[in-house]
């Protein structure tokens, strides 16, 4: 099928700046609840085991609560930056605009958690259990171990060029590995992850990927898609044979150029 392709890349910036106003007022001193029940935080800090408490604007940063029986607690606005939650139970819980940036949620258990306005960046949940949750209202920037079935490919391909303009691009490389190995001829994916590699001075890399996409858009008779591949394997010949220091510049603004299309793949495919 051939990709719808937005005409501006502007809608998609937007609402990234928009979901950037959201996570800053959430944060704001006057948004903050003062309803943090301080018996319930001391019950989970002690014992680790608050099942449905009420743990509401908490602040928990780096607490150690690993293995932490905290099903159908409500942790909405709760800090919990940089937190041991290795094998926690979070089933059902609340955890809407609570920031959990950076924290250890390795092999934890997140099915059916609220995760609306959740910071997740830079959290890591390799073998986490996501079962029933909804990332597309969560900051998940950097995030590490995000299992296939919780996105979409369009969701793992938009996450990856969020992270590429951020110059993450291993990051970046990790989402489009995600978003082909659910959708194996989705072009846009191999042409981000080729432009990473090149990033990366994966020259071979970057080619293997310029020329698949050709061929998939080529199939799904996407001009642009097409092009923008050919383009790509001629930066890669540039790149092996090294420009004058004076054409330097313009490679890396064909670069950039390629990489501005990228945000116009965003759409069904």
């Amino acid at each position: 099928m051939k990709p719808t392709i937005l005409t501006t890349a502007t809608l998609f910036s937007a609402s990234i700046s928009a979901s950037i106003g959201a996570i800053a007022f959430m944060n704001a001193p006057w948004s903050i609840s003062h309803a943090e029940n301080l018996e319930h935080t001391q019950q989970l800090l002690s014992t680790k085991a608050c099942a449905k408490c009420n743990l509401t604007g908490a602040g928990l940063v780096v607490a150690d609560l690993g293995g932490a029986n905290l099903s159908g607690a409500d942790l909405s606005r709760a800090n919990l930056s940089r937190a041991n939650l290795m094998g926690a139970d979070l089933t059902q819980a609340n955890l809407t605009g609570a920031s959990l940036n950076g924290a250890n949620l390795a092999g934890a258990n997140l099915s059916g958690a609220i995760l609306d306005g959740t910071d997740l960046r830079d959290a890591y949940l390799v073998n986490a259990q996501l079962f029933g949750t909804n990332l597309n209202r969560a900051y998940i920037q950097g995030t590490i171990g995000i299992p296939a079935y919780a996105g979409t490919p369009e969701d793992f391909y938009a996450w990856g060029v969020i992270e590429a303009e951020k110059g993450n691009y291993r990051a970046a490389i990790e989402n489009y590995n995600q978003a082909i190995s659910l959708k194996p001829d989705f072009a846009p994916a191999f042409l981000a992850r080729g432009i990473a590699l090149l990033r990366l001075s994966d020259e071979v890399g970057a080619n293997r990927d310029a020329q698949i996409a050709s061929k998939l858009f080529t199939e799904q008779g996407n001009q642009a898609g097409y092009q923008a591949s050919q383009n790509l394997v001629r930066l890669v010949e540039i790149a092996l044979n090294p420009p004058k220091a004076r054409d330097r510049g313009s490679l890396g603004n064909a670069l950039l150029g390629i990489g501005s299309l990228l945000l116009r793949f965003l759409g069904p495919f």
